[in-house]
């Protein structure tokens, strides 16, 4: 503690003898009749002091992997007066009841806490955060508390010019502001709604009003306004704009595709066609885009690159939802709610371990369903397309594992017939996922269509007593230290049973609680990574490849699972697949249950094994 309070007497020192730039970047006043230091030599004097000075970071913003997180978004609502298409879909989200969102108090009290902790940089998003009544009186009060530096906004633009003025006198340093077009006929047909001018008034009014860089966030999407690279860029040769790209990434309702993802390398390389002379900037520590300048042009680009290059190595952040919950990962499902331990009177140190737990248990990175290679052909991502076939406000698209098939037969993987072709035919209507976790060499060997080798073999000898038991008929892990490391792979499937109506919302989309082909994929997934934490007697398998692919059968009202695991070791990997797919169909019934309590899960079995001393096996 007393560490702590000399900190904090250091930060209103130095807070006194400072004023801030539009930046927030505190700058020392020179003391009358000393020479102005130049601005770059007096950042530095003051890294150089905190560094000396500054008590070790707060332990309970610290992760298994070192990061430190210093910077915190808050989401001040859920609503919003625009419907983005790549964001929510046209008849927005179902809203959380007010008495379930935190309270302006409550929003300062955790601020305050984090804050404490070691947070300089706090920004307000939303919804839209700039249609909350209190957003000035908000940053206002922000800015009273000790050892923050920076507090930023994340707008549509929509009402930033009207009330910018005030926030800017409130203390509002950063300013990020949405705008995918430049044509304002498209901007209506992108956000199903008008205002165009007013986002461009508002761009003026903080240029006005001496913020530099303004940052404007731009989503690239194929065949909607990836033509508009190069004019966005332009605006930057007079204007003191950071222009950031950002992949297409997917999310609840967005009715996310593949194909209309822009990878960072193709947009740097149209930029790059138009001028060459594009220079790459040093990255800042922890900044999730990478900057580069044209020569003489007042602004700069940068791309975001959520898709084909994760940042996750360097994360700092963290984020609060409007309803009071902790998430460490924006694409992690892992949430704790603040809000309830705040009103159940929990005192700081109490919020304290469990932020810390929180914090302590962040992946390495986020869910392999968002990653992919970036020198990977566009179309070879870690999750599959749609692929589509006459889905409600999707248009029909040629199978995707007819698209990769000359990459499977490239890599020289075994591919058995796709379920779709099986059991539902090229007519009926069926959405496809597929993720992966690889450590292959070939980064071309990344197709959502590949199943394991399942090659059929003479029936498998049975052996004459049961392995996990010992002489005395007590339960045993059974040693593999002597046996030979080999390949293995194994396959297993299960069915859901939906029954019509939760079968119907499924495949359009439409359940309340999102979308639960993506949610029991992932949860397939991580079953399969921990299956030795959830069965006893299994070992545990370093895997190199997880796939779980769900597909629907109109026939049936069902949805197929079918779930891969390889390995390279000493044991097999079917408790892998079988957890996998059987996870991954409890995940099903947990996101439709709301809905019928008629559904059956069934037909958990493994279709096939290869590797290991007692030969193949394949289903018939």
């Amino acid at each position: 503690m007393a560490a702590r309070q000399l900190c904090q007497i250091l930060r209103r020192v130095l807070r006194a003898s400072t004023r801030s730039c539009s930046s927030g970047v505190p700058v020392t006043q020179p003391q009358p009749g000393e020479p102005s230091r130049p601005a770059a030599e007096e950042l530095s004097r003051r890294k150089r002091f905190l560094r000396e000075h500054m008590v070790p970071f707060s332990a309970f913003l610290t992760d298994s992997f070192g990061r430190r997180h210093s910077y915190l978004r808050i989401s001040l609502t859920e609503k919003c007066n625009l419907r983005c298409q790549y964001c929510m879909p046209e008849e927005g989200v179902p809203l959380t009841p007010k008495a379930d969102l935190l309270t302006t108090e409550e929003i300062l009290a955790l601020a305050r806490l984090f804050v404490k902790e070691g947070i300089d940089k706090i920004r307000l998003t939303g919804g839209e955060p700039l249609i909350r009544p209190d957003v000035v009186s908000i940053v206002a009060r922000l800015h009273q508390l000790e050892g923050l530096r920076t507090i930023g906004v994340t707008t549509n633009g929509i009402n930033l010019a009207r009330l910018l003025p005030q926030l800017q006198k409130a203390g509002l340093s950063a300013i990020n502001i949405s705008l995918d077009t430049l044509v304002p006929a498209k901007f209506e047909f992108i956000v199903r709604r008008k205002g165009f001018h007013k986002v461009m008034e508002g761009i003026h009014k903080a240029i006005e009003l001496g913020y530099n860089p303004v940052k404007v966030n731009c989503v690239v999407m194929r065949g909607l306004n990836e033509d508009e690279l190069l004019d966005f860029v332009a605006l930057t040769k007079g204007l003191p704009l950071d222009v950031r790209f950002i992949e297409y990434m997917p999310f609840d309702g967005n009715k996310w595709n593949f194909k209309k993802m822009v990878s960072y390398k193709e947009m740097l390389d149209r930029v790059q066609q138009q001028w060459p002379e594009l220079e790459k900037l040093p990255e800042e520590e922890s900044s999730t885009a990478k900057a580069f300048k044209i020569p003489g042009f007042c602004g700069q680009i940068g791309f975001i690159t959520s898709m084909s290059e994760h940042f996750c190595g360097t994360c700092n952040r963290l984020r609060i939802t409007a309803d009071g919950n902790l998430k460490v990962c924006l694409f992690g499902n892992s949430e704790v709610s603040l809000r309830d331990h705040l009103r159940a009177g929990a005192s700081e140190e109490e919020l304290l371990r469990i932020i810390g737990a929180a914090v302590g248990r962040k992946k390495r990175q986020h869910a392999e369903l968002f990653l992919m290679r970036q020198d990977s052909p566009p179309a070879i991502l870690g999750i599959s397309s749609w692929a589509p076939f006459r889905v409600q406000g999707l248009r029909p698209s040629v199978s995707f594992s007819s698209r990769m098939a000359t990459f499977w037969n490239g890599c020289g993987v075994p591919r058995a017939p796709s379920l779709a072709q099986q059991w539902l035919g090229y007519g009926s209507p069926q959405r496809h996922y597929s993720s992966h976790l690889h450590s292959d060499t070939n980064p071309k060997c990344l197709s959502p269509e590949s199943q394991a080798p399942a090659t059929p073999s003479a029936p498998l000898s049975p052996s004459d007593q049961l392995t996990h038991v010992d002489p005395e008929g007590r339960a045993a892990m059974v040693d593999v230290g002597g046996k030979p490391d080999t390949e293995r792979v194994a396959v297993a499937s299960a069915v859901v049973l939906l029954g019509p109506m939760a079968f119907k919302l499924v495949q359009q989309n439409q359940l309340k609680k999102g979308d639960a082909l993506v949610v029991a994929q992932l949860a397939g997934v991580q079953a399969a990574k921990l299956t030795s934490q959830l069965i006893p007697l299994c070992h545990h398998v370093t895997l190199s490849h997880v796939q779980v692919r769900l597909e629907l059968d109109s026939t049936r009202h069902a949805v197929v699972i079918q779930a891969s695991c390889r390995a390279r070791g000493p044991t097999g990997v079917e408790m892998e697949a079988l957890t996998s797919a059987a996870v991954a169909a409890l995940t099903l019934y947990d996101m439709c249950k709301a809905v019928s309590r008629d559904i059956v899960l069934g037909e958990i079995k493994l279709l096939s094994k290869t590797g290991g001393q007692r030969g193949d096996f394949h289903q018939t």
